[in-house]
């Protein structure tokens, strides 16, 4: 089972819907900030149990029951190239995205929040992104505290699927 938590925005940031600028869900992996449309994510969740798939490629953490439906579980960090986390200390936190009418749950470390950022900063992935970054990311968006790195979650769900 896991527990539904609510999108927070922080306090220095709003919501703005309009024309010039795009609202993110962020999160963090490590202690790099990643944003992903608002539009694709269905819920944050905080997994308590994943249950394991045997033989499932490394990326595939598990699965969970979510409100009848089995999602299967994606671990961000596995494909990014990182070490796993450890489960005993930090179980994460979880944004449920749905990708050609499947549910997908992406385990990543924490949960930052709701932003809304104007078109105009929006930058293609610069030279110095990692290639394992660069390939599951769409550009980047320069703020007050540093870049946030825009998931690709359709190449990230597409490759993961080969």
């Amino acid at each position: 089972m896991s527990d539904i938590v609510p999108i927070e925005v922080p306090a220095n940031q709003e919501i703005h819907p309009g024309k010039d600028l795009e609202d993110f869900v962020t999160f963090f992996v490590e202690d790099q900030l990643f944003g992903i449309p608002i539009i694709l994510v269905q819920d944050i969740l905080s997994p308590e149990t994943i249950a394991s798939i045997p033989l499932a490629p490394p990326e595939v953490k598990g699965s969970i029951n979510l409100r009848g439906r089995i999602v299967t579980v994606i671990d961000v960090r596995v494909c990014l190239g990182l070490a796993k986390r450890d489960d005993e200390e930090d179980k994460g936190m979880a944004v449920t995205v749905e990708h050609q009418h499947e549910l997908y749950t992406l385990l990543v470390d924490r949960v930052g929040g709701v932003i809304g950022i104007g078109k105009d900063s929006f930058e293609r992935n610069p030279g110095t992104l990692g290639a394992n970054w660069r390939e599951f990311a769409n550009g980047i968006y320069r703020l007050e505290n540093g870049l946030m790195v825009v998931l690709d979650v359709k190449r990230l769900l597409d490759i993961k699927k080969h």
